[in-house]
């Protein structure tokens, strides 16, 4: 009997496709095994959109975004540096820093972030508002097999998470282009409006496998 309840606990817990539409993942622990893995068949990006949405309390560095391949575990990072107050996006070990950002505790937060191998270029939408756009020594495609991680932080491919970089809190909509999105179709992303979805990955067709406490629940609102 226990091992066909073990069973039934890993067969929900496999990865299956589901329309996760006004739902989110909750992350309620601080550890180094909690976490969402997002799967794409997809091994090579020559430009990249990723799109989330993100509520947390934590006051210390943590990861939002985690692409690692076999050739770069920060292949694709989005990274908050508390010490700093400024969010990083990592592109094949290139990173780029963004200040100024007003990232609140306990609110929602809409971030978009872009890349293009055939500029270099890097930028950041906080909120519906553009940062500048930040050259990194980039300009070929990421390629190789392809491990997506939302909740930790890959220091090893698929792997080598740190409890003080996890993420707590809850995260939704997560969208995820291989070209750069127009500024119109990320303020329609931002407003809640009619957008392409993601063809990497789509939050309304996502396959995705939860490792140990990580919940898919109803997106909290506020009633008025």
């Amino acid at each position: 009997m226990k091992l066909l309840i073990v069973l039934a606990m890993l067969a929900a817990r496999a990865a299956s496709v589901q329309d996760l539409s006004g739902k989110m993942f909750t992350f309620p622990v601080q550890n180094d095994r909690a976490r969402v893995r997002l799967i794409t068949p997809k091994q090579e990006f020559r430009a990249v959109t990723v799109c989330h949405r993100s509520f947390t309390d934590i006051k210390r560095d943590h990861g939002l975004f985690s692409l690692s391949t076999s050739g770069s575990f920060n292949s694709f990072l989005i990274f908050w540096d508390e010490t700093n107050k400024e969010m990083e996006a990592h592109v094949r070990d290139q990173g780029s820093e963004f200040r100024g950002l007003d990232y609140k505790p306990n609110m929602w937060h809409s971030i978009c972030t872009t890349w293009d191998s055939v500029t270099g270029l890097v930028q950041l939408w906080f909120n519906g508002r553009p940062t500048i756009r930040k050259y990194v020594p980039v300009t070929s495609a990421i390629t190789g097999s392809t491990i997506i991680i939302l909740g930790q932080e890959q220091d090893a491919h698929g792997g080598g998470f740190d409890s003080k970089q996890a993420f707590v809190g809850m995260m939704s909509d997560v969208h995820m282009w291989d070209y750069v999105l127009s500024s119109c179709e990320i303020q329609s992303y931002v407003d809640e409006l009619n957008f392409t979805p993601g063809n990497v990955l789509n939050w309304k067709a996502l396959e995705f496998e939860i490792t140990d406490k990580v919940l898919v629940q109803p997106k909290s609102s506020v009633c008025h």
